[in-house]
């Protein structure tokens, strides 16, 4: 298995389409500036969008305060990037192409603290460690490419899965598909974050939240309330580290296995 320098970057994929990926990314990242980390938000592929307009990657680091930020390709059309660079008439994506730039990046140096973090924030200390967060496009078996998935970039990069859920009915099948691909592949599935938490959760949606660890076997990590979204930037950085459980984001990775998260419990 080929692995990236330094520490392994932690992988975003989620049940399926707008189930809040980008904002659950954010959150993440903001819960690592929280805790004095060097932060960074790679999108591999972008579709939907012309030049210039604003990506996921731009939104999740304008959410976070993250500044470190690469987006690797951008096809025009909304839809799964093997679909859209065939509608284009562009030619497909390969791992090469894009594992490459994402190695790179994740050489780079990192900056200090003030360097990532928001400005309410900002510090002159060194940043206490680098988190590297890849987000993918839709579910864990969208097409990338011609037989390219995001399966495809964790095990190149050594990368631990987030999963990113819905919370309410069918959700659990939903998840332990996914979280079974993941295992199947040979991958280390880190945990399960709900996207849109409401704030009056239904009876579906509790007992989700304490069926979903059982099932899968991985921990539910936290729960992005609904609507987090359109939060200021300042107060989701704020907020968000809230949304986790106890343990440093850091023991998410594979190259941390010191650290422990706490699975969430309750409501």
């Amino acid at each position: 298995m080929t692995t990236s320098p330094g520490p392994a970057p932690i992988v975003i994929t989620g049940t399926g389409t707008d189930v809040g990926k980008t904002v659950a990314t954010a959150a993440l990242a903001a819960h690592g500036l929280s805790e004095g980390l060097d932060v960074g938000i790679c999108k591999p592929i972008q579709t939907g969008l012309g030049p210039g307009e604003p990506g996921d990657a731009h939104e999740a680091a304008r959410l976070s305060g993250v500044r470190r930020m690469l987006e690797v390709r951008r096809l025009p059309d909304p839809l799964a990037p093997e679909t859209a660079a065939r509608v284009a008439g562009l030619p497909q994506s390969t791992l090469p192409e894009l594992i490459d730039p994402i190695r790179a990046w994740l050489r780079a140096p990192g900056g200090s603290a003030s360097d990532t973090a928001p400005d309410s924030a900002a510090t002159s200390a060194p940043a206490r460690g680098r988190l590297d967060l890849v987000e993918g496009a839709g579910g864990v078996l969208v097409r990338l490419g011609t037989d390219l998935t995001v399966l495809d970039l964790a095990r190149s990069l050594d990368a631990p899965v987030v999963v990113v859920a819905r919370a309410g009915l069918g959700t659990l099948s939903d998840t332990e598909l996914t979280v079974r691909a993941i295992e199947a592949a040979g991958l280390r599935c880190a945990g399960i974050v709900i996207g849109s938490w409401p704030a009056d959760p239904d009876l579906a949606e509790r007992c989700n939240l304490e069926d979903l660890p059982r099932l899968t076997g991985v921990p539910v990590l936290g729960r992005v309330p609904a609507g987090a979204g359109a939060l200021e930037p300042d107060e989701f950085g704020r907020r968000a580290p809230g949304w986790f459980e106890s343990g440093p984001v850091t023991a998410l990775r594979r190259d941390d296995p010191s650290a422990q998260v706490t699975p969430a419990v309750g409501t």
